[in-house]
C-alpha cells in the first residue's frame, strides 16, 4: 500500500522538511531581534507574535508531518527492499543520529521560545547568532548521508 502512495509520501515529506528548516533557520534570527526589544514595549510584542506564529502553526505542525511521513517512507523502503537489513548501516544510522539531532535544536527553540514569551530569556544575541548556523549545518550533513553515502 505504502508503495502505490510512494511518489506522493515523497513529495509531502519534501513540503513539510522544506517548512520545518524554513522555521529553524529562521527562528533563532526572530530571537536576535527580540534579545534588543525592550520588554512589554510594541516590538516585543510583535516579536513574541511572530515567533508563536512561526513555531507553533508552522515549525510544530511540520516537524511532526516530517516524522509521520519519513518513517513511512522507510517502512516503504523496507517493503521494497524485501527487509529490515538495507536499513542496517552506518548511514542510515547517521540519517538517524542526525535527523534526532534537528529534533533536539527544534526542542531547544521552543524552550527559548517560552522563555522570550515570559519574559525571562537568559541568552544573549551573540549566542543565537551562533545557534542559527547549527540547522544549516545539520542540514548539509543529512542532505551528504542521504544522497552520497545511501545511494
Amino acid at each position: 500500500m505504502l508503495l502505490a502512495a510512494y511518489d506522493w509520501l515523497r513529495a509531502f515529506h519534501i513540503l513539510a522538511v522544506i517548512a520545518w528548516m524554513a522555521g529553524l533557520l529562521y527562528l533563532p534570527r526572530l530571537y536576535v531581534y527580540h534579545c534588543a526589544a525592550i520588554p512589554g514595549g510594541e516590538l516585543d510584542e510583535t516579536l513574541k507574535l511572530q515567533e508563536h506564529r512561526l513555531l507553533k502553526i508552522i515549525m510544530n505542525p511540520a516537524m511532526i508531518v516530517a516524522w509521520v511521513i519519513g518513517l513511512a517512507l522507510i517502512w516503504a523502503n523496507m517493503e521494497r527492499a524485501g527487509g529490515w537489513s538495507v536499513f542496517l548501516s552506518l548511514a542510515w544510522l547517521g540519517k538517524f543520529v542526525l535527523i534526532s539531532a534537528m529534533t533536539g535544536l527544534h526542542h531547544v527553540f521552543a524552550i527559548r521560545y517560552k522563555r522570550f514569551q515570559a519574559g525571562t530569556n537568559d541568552w544573549s544575541d551573540k549566542r543565537y547568532r551562533m545557534l542559527n548556523e547549527a540547522p544549516f549545518v545539520l542540514a548539509i550533513a543529512i542532505v551528504l548521508v542521504a544522497v552520497v553515502a545511501l545511494n
